[in-house]
C-alpha cells in the first residue's frame, strides 16, 4: 500500500464569516476546523500532513506549527486559486513517494472513515480519485460531469456550466488523493481562463483525462463534506455534530431524558450506565464514570466525574475538577481545580476552587474557598471527615486536618488540627427594644418630611 500523505488548505479569506477569526479557526464541538481536519487525515492514515497558510492569518500558521511544526507549513503568498495554493506544498512533499490526499480545512464533519474509499479506489488502479455527494442545493457547486461507463471526464464550475450541465446534481466535494508526481505535474498544467481568472484544482480533472488518466468518484454524504463558509453553516454544522454525538452515546447505553437539549465536545467521554438530565453542556476535556448522574442545568468542562457521582442541578464543574466516587456537587455550586474525595459533600451555593476536599468531608451551604489575592492563587485542603458550616470563608493557604469542624459563619486564616473546632465570630450584642426606637423615629422622620412637600 502506497504512503499516505495530506495538503490542507487553509489560506482562504473567509470573508462570508464577517468575523476577526479565521474562518478555519471556529468551532464545531469545542474544536477548531483545522484541528479536526488535521486529526482526521491522521486518523486515515497520513504520515506527512502539509497545511496551506496564507500570510493574513498569522494565528493559522501558529497552530499548524504548534502542533505539526514549521516543516507542515506551505504559504500561498497571493490567493490565485486552488490549484495555486496546492502547489504551494510542492516543495514540503519533494521527497515525498506516495499518495497524496487534498482536502479543505473547512469541512468539521469529515471523517477518517468518509476518505478511506478515495484510497481505496487508487488501489483499484484509479490515477485520481475523487469525493463527490448529492447536495439539497447544487446551486453554486461545481458539477461533476461523467462519462458513458461512469468514470469522471471533467468538473465544471457553477459559475462556468451551462444549463444543461447545472442539471446534473452530483456535485465536487474538494477531496481528491493522486500520486504526488502526477498530481503536481497536472498541477502545473492549469490555467486561469474562466470568470474569475483563477487556477482551479478542479481543473486537474480534465487535464489527466486528456492524458488518459482514470477519474473515479466516491459519492459521500452531505452531511459529511459540507464546508462552513458562513455563520450559519457553522451552526448548521454544529448542529448535525451534536445530533451524531447524542446517537453515539444513546446507542453506548448512555441515559438521556432529553437528550436534544444536551450538548457535547469533541472529546466527552461518558461510561455507559451514566445519566444525563436535561439541558446539560460539556466543554472541552470531560470524563463521566458509570453510574454518575448529571442533573439538569449543569455546565462542566475540564472534569471528571467518578462513578455513583451525583452533580448539580445547576452546578459548574471547570477545569482540574475531579469529583470522587459517590460525591454530591449540589445546585450552585462552582468547582474548579479541587480533587472532592470519595462520598464527600458540597450540596448548595459554595465555591470551591484550588486544593482538595477528603473522603466524606460535608462542605455548608455559602462556603468559599478564598484563593487569590488578585496576584496568585492558592490552596486549601480539607481533611477526610471534616464539617465545614455555612458561610465559612477558608482563606488559603490554609489546611483543615481531617474531622475538624468549623463554626458557621466563620473566617478560617489559619490551619485547623484533627477533630478540632475552628469558631472565628465577633460576640452577639442584644439590645433591648432598640428595633421598636428605631422604627418609632424614622417614621417620624418620614412623616415631618411629607408635611413640608
Amino acid at each position: 500500500m502506497p504512503s499516505r500523505a495530506a495538503v490542507i488548505l487553509a489560506a482562504g479569506q473567509g470573508t462570508r464569516m464577517k468575523s476577526p477569526v479565521p474562518k478555519v479557526l471556529h468551532k464545531v464541538g469545542g474544536r477548531t476546523h483545522l484541528d479536526r481536519m488535521i486529526d482526521t487525515v491522521t486518523a486515515a492514515g497520513c504520515e506527512r500532513i502539509v497545511v496551506v497558510v496564507g500570510t493574513h492569518s498569522p494565528a493559522v500558521r501558529e497552530l499548524v506549527e504548534k502542533r505539526l511544526g514549521p516543516q507542515a507549513v506551505a504559504v500561498q503568498e497571493q490567493p490565485l486559486g486552488t490549484a495555486h495554493a496546492v502547489l504551494a506544498a510542492r516543495e514540503n512533499l519533494a521527497d515525498f513517494t506516495g499518495d497524496v490526499l487534498i482536502t479543505y480545512a473547512d469541512a468539521p464533519l469529515l471523517t477518517a472513515q468518509d476518505l478511506e474509499p478515495l484510497f481505496l479506489l487508487r488501489e483499484r488502479r484509479a490515477d485520481l480519485a475523487m469525493l463527490s455527494f448529492e447536495p439539497v442545493d447544487p446551486l453554486l457547486y461545481g458539477r461533476v460531469i461523467k462519462g458513458a461507463d461512469g468514470h469522471v471526464i471533467r468538473i465544471v464550475e457553477a459559475r462556468d456550466a451551462t444549463e444543461e450541465q447545472r442539471a446534473v446534481r452530483c456535485c465536487n466535494a474538494g477531496m481528491m488523493v493522486a500520486d504526488r508526481a502526477r498530481l503536481f505535474g497536472w498541477l502545473s498544467q492549469v490555467g486561469n481562463q474562466n470568470a474569475k481568472g483563477e487556477y482551479y484544482l478542479t481543473d486537474i480533472v480534465g487535464i489527466a483525462v486528456h492524458e488518459e488518466a482514470l477519474v473515479r468518484s466516491h459519492t459521500a454524504p452531505e452531511s459529511a463534506v459540507m464546508g462552513c463558509d458562513t455563520p450559519a453553516q457553522l451552526a448548521q454544522a454544529e448542529h448535525l455534530f451534536q445530533q451524531r454525538q447524542r446517537q453515539r452515546f444513546l446507542a453506548d447505553g448512555v441515559t438521556m431524558l432529553a437528550p436534544e437539549t444536551v450538548h457535547f465536545s469533541w472529546d466527552t467521554q461518558i461510561a455507559p450506565g451514566a445519566i444525563i438530565e436535561q439541558f446539560v453542556v460539556f466543554g472541552v476535556g470531560v470524563r463521566i464514570e458509570e453510574g454518575a448522574v448529571i442533573r439538569a442545568f449543569s455546565h462542566l468542562e475540564g472534569a471528571t466525574v467518578r462513578s455513583g457521582a451525583l452533580i448539580g442541578p445547576y452546578a459548574r464543574l471547570r477545569p482540574g475538577a475531579e469529583i470522587g466516587k459517590d460525591a454530591h456537587i449540589g445546585n450552585f455550586v462552582e468547582v474548579k481545580n479541587v480533587r472532592v474525595g470519595e462520598g464527600a459533600k458540597a450540596n448548595h451555593l459554595s465555591y470551591l476552587g484550588d486544593g482538595s476536599v477528603g473522603a466524606k468531608a460535608n462542605i455548608g451551604a455559602g462556603t468559599i474557598f478564598c484563593n487569590y489575592d488578585g496576584f496568585f492563587k492558592y490552596e486549601t485542603h480539607v481533611g477526610e471527615g471534616a464539617f465545614v458550616g455555612s458561610n465559612t470563608a477558608l482563606v488559603a493557604p490554609v489546611t483543615l486536618g481531617a474531622g475538624a469542624m468549623t463554626g458557621s459563619g466563620s473566617v478560617i486564616t489559619q490551619d485547623v488540627a484533627a477533630d478540632a473546632l475552628a469558631l472565628e465570630r465577633s460576640p452577639q450584642t442584644v439590645k433591648a427594644g432598640w428595633a421598636a426606637a428605631f422604627r418609632k423615629k424614622k417614621s417620624a422622620e418620614k412623616a415631618a418630611k411629607a408635611k413640608k412637600k
